[in-house]
């Protein structure tokens, strides 16, 4: 039996905007939908009766009735979660293996753009996360899929769940990956500022790179790639890659060993931030 796609709701304007999202994407991946509104307090055991579960809030539920009207064949769940939204949503996702959420997108104060819940939700999940801001909710479907890479380690996680996106969308993946030209990782009796050898740094990135692809390329044959290098910074890189992205997707690494906390890098920190389409931090190790 298929996962469902678990998306967060609360009635509001970025919860609809990421149930848009995520019911499209259940509907192309022939998963079902299972809404999640989420808040009060855990019941305590008790031999008298209780109340009923809360009754959704009616947003909720003409969010829910609007769904089914769009997409009639898709399969939809809607339920009330006690507990703490951000707990009880990575419990949720990681049952399913797939989580959406709603951000504010552009139009608040920068560096509050995602909300909190939502960060700790995408530092801690075990499962790909996806936030989609207001007003970017159709994703550009006919748009290519984005992912931040590092050449000398990609990650299998991310570059997966990137071609997957890709090719559930018939679109194709463009893979940018960021490097200091001025210095990379060579060794050279040249100026480091010249412009004859950042572009020979450039094409020796981009060369590994393309090495790196070349299994995923078999498993993907359809999926059209395009790999890039760049000596910009990977969070503005990336960030101006999702003007014309349908999604962008960056990685966040998961601590191997010991009590470390789980936490999102600067790159995703800036992506999510700031990102002009839905963005999907997909854990690795």
């Amino acid at each position: 039996m298929s996962h469902a796609v678990v998306v967060g709701v609360d009635g509001s304007a970025r919860s609809a905007a990421a149930a848009e999202w995520a019911a499209q994407k259940a509907h192309r991946s022939g998963r079902a939908l299972r809404m999640i509104h989420v808040g009060g307090e855990e019941p305590a055991f008790s031999a008298v009766p209780r109340d009923p579960a809360p009754t959704l809030p009616r947003p909720v539920l003409e969010l829910r009735d609007h769904l089914a009207g769009v997409l009639p064949g898709l399969e939809i769940s809607c339920e009330h979660v006690p507990g703490h939204p951000a707990y009880a949503l990575v419990a949720a996702g990681d049952r399913e293996g797939l989580l959406v959420l709603g951000s504010r997108g552009l139009g608040g104060l920068a560096g509050l753009l995602v909300g909190s819940v939502a960060l700790r939700v995408a530092a801690h999940a075990a499962c790909p996360v996806v936030l989609v801001p207001v007003g970017t909710e159709g994703g550009g479907a006919a748009s290519d899929v984005v992912v931040g890479v590092d050449g000398a380690r990609p990650a299998a996680e991310v570059l997966a769940f990137a071609l997957e996106q890709a090719a559930e969308r018939g679109v194709g993946l463009r893979l940018v990956e960021s490097r200091n030209l001025s210095t990379g990782r060579y060794v050279t009796a040249a100026p480091t500022d010249s412009p004859d050898i950042a572009e020979a740094l450039a094409m020796a990135a981009l060369v590994r790179l393309q090495d790196a692809l070349a299994p995923w390329r078999e498993k993907f044959p359809d999926v059209r790639v395009a790999a890039e290098v760049t000596g910009r910074p990977a969070g503005k890189a990336l960030v101006e890659a999702s003007r014309s992205a349908s999604l962008v997707v960056v990685g966040r690494r998961t601590p191997r060993i010991g009590p470390a906390v789980p936490g999102l890098g600067a790159v995703a920190h800036a992506v999510l931030h700031h990102a002009h389409s839905p963005v999907a931090v997909v854990p690795h190790a």
